[in-house]
C-alpha cells in the first residue's frame, strides 16, 4: 500500500512556550498602511491653521529641520494638540480592542462598561462643587488626575460586581450599562444643581476637545500609555488564546483568570489616561477595533491596528471639526456623528444573526 505524505507550506510565526503565532501578512500590510495614513493625516492636521504651512516644511520639521517659524508654530503651538489626539486615539483604539476581546462582543468599549461616565462624573463634581474636599482635590492632582481616578475606580467596580467564578462577557456588559446610567444620571443631577458658570465649564469638556493642550497633560497621557502598552505588549501573547475559550487557553498552560485581569486593568487605565487628556471622547474605542477587523479580516480585533485606527480617526475627526464649518467644534461632536450610526449598524447586525 502506497501512502503520500504531502508537506503543506508552513507560515513562519513566533512560539512562546505551547503557544504560536502565525505571521499574517495582511495584517502587516494594513497595519503599516494605517502607520502611514495616522503620520500623514498627523502633519496635515499640523499644516492646517491660520498660518498654513506646506506638508513637507511639516515634516522637515519634525525630523530636526525647518526655520524657525516653522519650529515655533509647529513645536510650541500646534504639536500639543495633534499628540494629544494620536495618544488619546491609539489609548482609547486599543483600551476598546482589549474590552471586546474580553466580553466577546463588539459593543464593549469604555464607553459601554462606564469608565469614561466615572471619569466624567468625577470631573464634573470637582468643577461644579466648590471648597472643601473637591477644591484640596483639584489642587493636588488636578482635573485630569481626578478623571483618571474616577475611571479606574469605576472599571475596578464593573470587573468586581461581574466577577462569577469568572466573567461573562453578556453579565460585564449588562453591569457596565447599569453602572453608566447610574454614573450619568450623577453627571445629570451635578449639571442641573450647579451654577450656569460651572455648567458651562463642564458641559465643554463633556463634550470631548482637543482645544488649548498643553505639554504637560499630553506628558502624563503619554507616558502613561506607553508603560501601560508596554505591559499589553508583554501579556499579550498569554492573551490570544484566550479568544478560543477559557478551557483551551487552560489547556495551553494560560492563566487565564491573571491574563485577563491584568488586560482589563490595562484597558481601563488606558481609558483613563485618554480621558484625563481631552475628556469623553466618544465611539472612538468602539468604532476603531471594529474597524480594524474589517480591514484586516482577523477574527477578533487586532489591538496594534485598532490603536492606529483609533488615532487616524480622532486627528481626521479633529480636523473636520476645526475645517469644516466656519465655527470650530469640539472634537466629540464629529465622533460621536461617525460613531452613532456604526452603533445601529452593529446592532442591526447583531439582531440579523
Amino acid at each position: 500500500m502506497n501512502v503520500t505524505v504531502v508537506k503543506r507550506p508552513v507560515t513562519p510565526g513566533l512560539r512562546l512556550g505551547r503557544v504560536s503565532f502565525v505571521w499574517r501578512p495582511r495584517i502587516a500590510l494594513v497595519t503599516l498602511a494605517l502607520a502611514v495614513a495616522a503620520f500623514l493625516v498627523f502633519c496635515l492636521s499640523i499644516a492646517v491653521g491660520d498660518f498654513p504651512l506646506a506638508l513637507p516644511r511639516v515634516i522637515a520639521t519634525l525630523f530636526g529641520g525647518g526655520e524657525q517659524v516653522d519650529q515655533f508654530v509647529i513645536m510650541d503651538l500646534r504639536m500639543p494638540r495633534a499628540a494629544a489626539g494620536l495618544v488619546v486615539g491609539v489609548a482609547l483604539g486599543v483600551s476598546g480592542a482589549i474590552t471586546q476581546s474580553i466580553a466577546r462582543n463588539p459593543l464593549a468599549s469604555p464607553d459601554i462598561l462606564g469608565i469614561t461616565g466615572g471619569a466624567s462624573a468625577v470631573a464634573v463634581f470637582l468643577v461644579t462643587v466648590s471648597g472643601g474636599a473637591a477644591t484640596a482635590v483639584t489642587g493636588s492632582v488636578g482635573l485630569s488626575g481626578a478623571a483618571l481616578a474616577g475611571g479606574f475606580a469605576t472599571g475596578l467596580l464593573v470587573y468586581v460586581m461581574a466577577w462569577r467564578r469568572g466573567i461573562d462577557g453578556f453579565r460585564l456588559i449588562l453591569i457596565g450599562l447599569s453602572v453608566s446610567a447610574v454614573m450619568e444620571a450623577i453627571t445629570t443631577w451635578l449639571l442641573v444643581t450647579a451654577d450656569i458658570r460651572d455648567v458651562a465649564r463642564a458641559q465643554a469638556w463633556l463634550v470631548g476637545s482637543l482645544d488649548n493642550r498643553s505639554w504637560d497633560a499630553v506628558g502624563v497621557a503619554l507616558w502613561g500609555t506607553l508603560a501601560v502598552m508596554a505591559v499589553v505588549v508583554c501579556v499579550g501573547f498569554q492573551f490570544k488564546p484566550m479568544h478560543f475559550g477559557d478551557d483551551v487557553a487552560a489547556g495551553l498552560g494560560v492563566r487565564y483568570a491573571l491574563v485577563r485581569a491584568v488586560m482589563l486593568l490595562c484597558a481601563v487605565l488606558l481609558a483613563g489616561f485618554a480621558v484625563s487628556a481631552a475628556g469623553p471622547v466618544p465611539f472612538v474605542a468602539l468604532v476603531a477595533p471594529q474597524v480594524a477587523m474589517r480591514l484586516t479580516k482577523s477574527p477578533t480585533p487586532p489591538m496594534v491596528a485598532a490603536g492606529l485606527t483609533g488615532a487616524l480617526l480622532l486627528i481626521g475627526s479633529d480636523l473636520v471639526a476645526r475645517t469644516a464649518l466656519p465655527v470650530s467644534l469640539p472634537v466629540g461632536v464629529v465622533t460621536a456623528a461617525i460613531g452613532g450610526p456604526f452603533l445601529v449598524y452593529l446592532l442591526v447586525r447583531a439582531n440579523r444573526r
